[in-house]
């Protein structure tokens, strides 16, 4: 069995508490996931870490949340952001009825991993959490994982679970800037749908269609 990693949370958390308070941008994950989802999402940022993401989403209109397992990186996101965007949960505790008792919401248009979340997971963690995102999610919603290629919980692994699951691979990325995914890609992000149509927007967000050019009789 291969073990997920154990990172030094201690350091994690100092590295990126001055990564923000030095203005490094870290929002490039929230701009993607703002891009694919529909006007005021309910989100999830599994694994969070010290809440960028979650924040970014929520300046941009989301209801967004982060669960993460570590209270040394929970500790620097609520002295960051407001700490009732937050929960101390693990990928372990995901089903809805347990989402419910944390005041969080019951289904999702979205739900991230970013960060290499899936390289620290178990094998036994990374089952439960295609399965909760299966059923966490709203019809047409999707679940995105932002992860190394080429390590445990990299693209071969991650449609091993969903296969396991109705999830489907839409998209993959080399990059959160729409790369082309190769198999020497050093970095993955996988876009995964629910059955389902997704939701529209009310607006046009962004397109404008043309009607039909019309044709002038001959002269």
């Amino acid at each position: 069995m291969v073990v997920a990693l154990s990172p030094d949370l201690s350091d994690y958390a100092a590295k990126m508490r001055w990564l923000t308070h030095s203005g490094v941008d870290l929002e490039v994950a929230a701009r993607f996931v703002d891009m694919l989802a529909p006007r005021e999402a309910t989100i999830l940022d599994i694994g969070c870490g010290i809440g960028n993401t979650v924040a970014a989403l929520r300046s941009a209109g989301h209801l967004a949340f982060g669960i993460d397992p570590n209270p040394e990186v929970l500790q620097v996101a609520s002295e960051l952001f407001a700490p009732t965007w937050f929960r101390q949960l693990s990928a372990e505790e995901l089903p809805s009825e347990t989402l419910e008792g944390h005041q969080l919401p019951k289904t999702f248009d979205l739900i991230l991993m970013s960060g290499n979340v899936p390289a620290f997971l178990t094998e036994a963690e990374l089952l439960t959490t295609f399965a909760a995102a299966d059923e966490l999610l709203k019809t047409g919603g999707r679940l995105i994982v932002g992860t190394t290629t080429h390590r445990r919980g990299g693209p071969a692994d991650l449609d091993h679970y969903a296969a396991r699951t109705s999830l489907r691979l839409e998209h993959r990325y080399a990059d959160w800037h729409l790369g082309t995914f190769d198999a020497d890609s050093p970095w993955s992000v996988s876009v995964y749908s629910a059955h389902g149509s997704r939701r529209t927007t009310e607006g046009p967000d962004g397109i404008h269609v043309l009607p039909p050019q019309l044709t002038l009789p001959a002269t």
